[in-house]
């Protein structure tokens, strides 16, 4: 190939590339619109053609797993629940495997197992356990200022800080020994998140849970009564308020 005909093939195709970057940033910006009122149908209607169009963009891979996740919230029956996060899941590890160096797209694993987690079976859970732990500790080696990914993490401490030494032992002969850890280590995770981002009412509502799991119920009631005060933001802050109520409950 002459340098004239290499030059040409090179406009040629930068030229469709530009091309095909208008329609991908239309649709992307379109299904953002959606994205942010938390209507995940109207938004799958853009992002999905969008990852036609761009197959291996980690970004809108990662933005498509947020809505079969959000659609799961608003399943109701469990078997529809657990059919839309595997759908979530798929497209997180396509974004995991994609973009190795983005936080984002590695904690999309962690979330999406994360939100799977109380439909699953005790085997699933531990097989899960140290697929969410090592999703979370990726998005933070890349960027330790990942609020979701700390929030997560210590929702990880917590669950595993929860589990007494007989359920810990018949756990470990069934499916293999289980990590140990501490609240404290899941009270520091959520105190991080908050220092990174104080306006995200989940983080508050479990830092209060943990401190009731710690005995220490005024501690408790003080954060998720402050959680409770913030105005819902994010799809899953009803339900997040709904857990801090009946932790309240727990504690009279």
């Amino acid at each position: 190939m002459n340098i004239i005909t290499f030059a040409a093939a090179a406009a040629l195709f930068l030229s469709q590339l530009a091309a095909l970057a208008g329609p991908v940033e239309d649709l992307v910006a379109k299904g953002d619109v959606f994205d942010r009122k938390f209507n995940a149908t109207e938004a799958l209607k853009y992002y999905i053609p969008a990852e036609k169009l761009s197959p291996s963009d980690a970004r809108i891979l990662v933005m498509i797993a947020r809505q079969y996740r959000h659609l799961m919230t608003d399943a109701p029956a469990n078997e529809e629940k657990l059919r839309l996060g595997a759908i979530a899941l798929t497209y997180s590890a396509r974004a995991a495997a994609l973009a190795p160096t983005d936080s984002e797209a590695q904690l999309a694993i962690a979330i999406t197992h994360g939100k799977m987690l109380a439909y699953l079976g005790n085997k699933e859970k531990a097989a899960a356990s140290p697929i969410i732990k090592a999703s979370a500790d990726k998005a933070l080696a890349l960027d330790p200022k990942n609020d979701t990914a700390w929030y997560i993490l210590g929702r990880w401490h917590r669950a595993l800080a929860d589990i007494g030494s007989v359920k810990r032992a018949m756990s470990s002969l069934l499916y293999g020994k289980l990590p140990t850890t501490t609240n404290a280590a899941a009270v520091a995770c959520f105190e991080q998140a908050i220092k990174i981002n104080p306006n995200r009412l989940m983080f508050y509502v479990e830092l209060g849970r943990t401190y009731g799991q710690m005995g220490q119920k005024e501690e408790a009631r003080r954060f998720i009564e402050k959680a409770l005060a913030m105005p819902d933001m994010e799809k899953d802050d009803p339900e997040a308020k709904q857990r801090g109520r009946e932790a309240l409950e727990s504690y009279k």
